[in-house]
C-alpha cells in the first residue's frame, strides 16, 4: 500500500511557474509519474521518473521538470512557462496509486 499527498498547484497567469510535489507514504522503488486532466477530456501522461530517468510528454517537454528527493519519498513537477491549456487536475502516480489530485489553473 502506497499513499501519495499531493501539494501545490494553484492559478497562474500565463507564463508563470507553479510546483508540485508528490509525498510517498514509503519507498516502492518503482516509477512516479504525473498525469493530467482536463475537463471533459481524458487523463494524460505528463512526466516519470525512475532511478534518475526521466522522461516527458512532447507538450511540456522544455517547459515541466520532474525530480525527487534524495531520500526519494517526495517528487516535484516544476512548471514553467505555463500556458492556459496546461489547465488541469494534476495527479501523480505509482503503480496502480494516485494522489488526490492538484488543481493548476492557468489564465491568459
Amino acid at each position: 500500500q502506497v499513499r501519495l499527498q499531493q501539494s501545490g498547484g494553484g492559478s497562474v497567469q500565463a507564463g508563470g511557474s507553479l510546483r508540485l510535489s508528490c509525498a510517498a507514504s514509503t519507498l516502492s522503488g518503482s516509477a512516479v509519474a504525473w498525469f493530467r486532466q482536463a475537463q471533459g477530456k481524458e487523463r494524460e501522461f505528463v512526466a516519470r521518473i525512475h532511478r534518475g530517468s526521466t522522461f516527458y510528454a512532447g507538450a511540456v517537454r522544455g517547459r515541466f521538470t520532474i525530480s525527487e528527493d534524495n531520500a526519494k519519498t517526495t517528487t516535484y513537477l516544476q512548471m514553467d512557462n505555463l500556458k492556459p491549456e496546461d489547465t488541469a487536475v494534476y495527479y501523480c502516480n505509482v503503480e496502480h496509486f494516485w494522489g488526490q489530485g492538484s488543481q493548476v489553473t492557468v489564465s491568459s
